[in-house]
């Protein structure tokens, strides 16, 4: 799959712009500032409902306006798909697919598929929890688009039950509210073993491949891995990090393989952590338990990246979960599904040399390599390609 045509309408710095892309490698260059991110920031958009740099929707409609729109011309094999999404201040987002009626954004999911390397991963090592299982939600919803209701229904449910917390911690609690945390309980175990269960499988996909990426990277000296820590083991401590023991308000042995656990008795499980944590959470005014409480560890040879890997270590641990996601993708291509086009935002110029032609010869290979960089200098020569220069508020062509 492949990325034909982009135009943007009031997204960010643009008023309007619109380029023409084809198969291949195409980078963009242009001075830091000019609006190089902003267009790669809107192919990611389109693929996963998410930005990469900012967590709401507010800063990507250019200032002034209440309405950004993203349009986009996919090529797979023979057949070509028109997609739109319409990025709104006052209402829902909308989407449509080859000129159709509105749907729901997320009904566009699946559809346009990418991976995305930027500066901002450096935050999947050393950044808190929340960004590795932003990672894995989002490349799961690329991969199966339904877990996106998933995720909406476990995130409702989270927030009313948060809610109800927050009240009893307030001195405002009854018997009656007993009775409604108990029916929160339910839906919070079915959605949360749902996405749990969901998850398990997608680190086991990814683990052998972030290995072979990470050897391919450097000089294959240590393994590269990752251990997903489940607050239902008890193996989160309370400020959302890995703990080294099971949590005295676990309900599951912490050493039971939750992987082997169908969703009914993953539900099972969350049901007697809640009632074994619900004194704690009470007391504390929030949910102590379940997916938005985990942890994705990742370790270098015998330790923990975060905080153990040197800064090219680190780096090179980013890269290569990128690349594990990618390497999933093609996996999932080959029976259905879509190559991702592969984005390189500025990352060239954080990278060494050596870093920059492994990664370099990696991806040329792929079937649409999009590669932003503030000089040409720093695109390595395996990325031979069309150039295109980015002037402010749009593009110039050079061949």
């Amino acid at each position: 799959m492949y990325l034909e045509h982009l135009s943007l309408t009031d997204f960010r710095s643009y008023a309007q712009v619109d380029l023409a892309l084809e198969p291949g490698v195409t980078v963009l260059l242009g001075a830091n500032g000019i609006g190089k991110t902003n267009l790669m920031e809107a192919i990611g958009y389109l693929a996963t409902l998410s930005s990469h740099r900012v967590s709401s929707d507010g800063p990507l409609m250019r200032f002034g306006t209440e309405r950004a729109l993203i349009r986009a011309r996919l090529v797979r094999g023979e057949q070509a798909t028109l997609l739109e999404l319409e990025i709104n201040g006052t209402r829902a987002n909308r989407g449509r697919i080859n000129r159709s009626n509105p749907v729901r954004a997320r009904d566009i999911l699946g559809i346009c598929h990418t991976v995305l390397f930027a500066p901002e991963d450096l935050a999947l090592v050393k950044g808190d929890p929340s960004n590795r299982r932003r990672f894995l939600d989002e490349l799961l919803v690329s991969l199966i688009p339904r877990h996106a209701a998933t995720r909406s229904d476990y995130d409702r449910v989270l927030k009313q039950r948060n809610a109800l917390l927050k009240s009893a911690r307030a001195g405002k609690f009854s018997s009656g509210h007993e009775a409604t945390l108990d029916v929160w309980d339910q839906h919070m175990a079915r959605a949360g073993a749902e996405l749990l269960f969901a998850r398990l499988e997608l680190v086991e996909r990814l683990r052998p491949h972030l290995n072979g990426a990470y050897a391919q990277l450097t000089d294959g000296s240590k393994e590269a891995g990752a251990i997903y820590r489940s607050s239902l083991q008890g193996l989160i401590d309370d400020d959302g990090t890995a703990a080294g023991h099971p949590g005295a308000a676990a309900a599951v042995d912490g050493s039971e393989d939750l992987r082997l656990l169908t969703v009914d008795q993953l539900t099972d499980r969350y049901v007697q952590a809640f009632a074994a944590s619900r004194r704690k959470e009470l007391e504390r005014g929030i949910s102590l338990v379940g997916p938005h409480r985990d942890e994705l560890e990742l370790v270098l040879g015998e330790a923990p990246a975060k905080g153990y890997a040197s800064h090219g270590e680190t780096w090179s641990m980013c890269l290569s979960l990128r690349l594990a996601s990618y390497y999933v993708m093609l996996d999932d291509a080959r029976t259905g599904g879509s190559a991702p086009i592969l984005i390189l935002d500025d990352v060239f110029a954080e990278l060494d040399v050596q870093r920059r032609r492994k990664l370099a010869a990696i991806v040329a290979g792929a079937e649409q390599v999009l590669v932003t960089a503030a000089v040409e200098a720093d695109i390595p020569e395996e990325l031979a390609g069309r150039r295109v220069m980015v002037i402010p508020g749009g593009i110039d062509e050079q061949g």
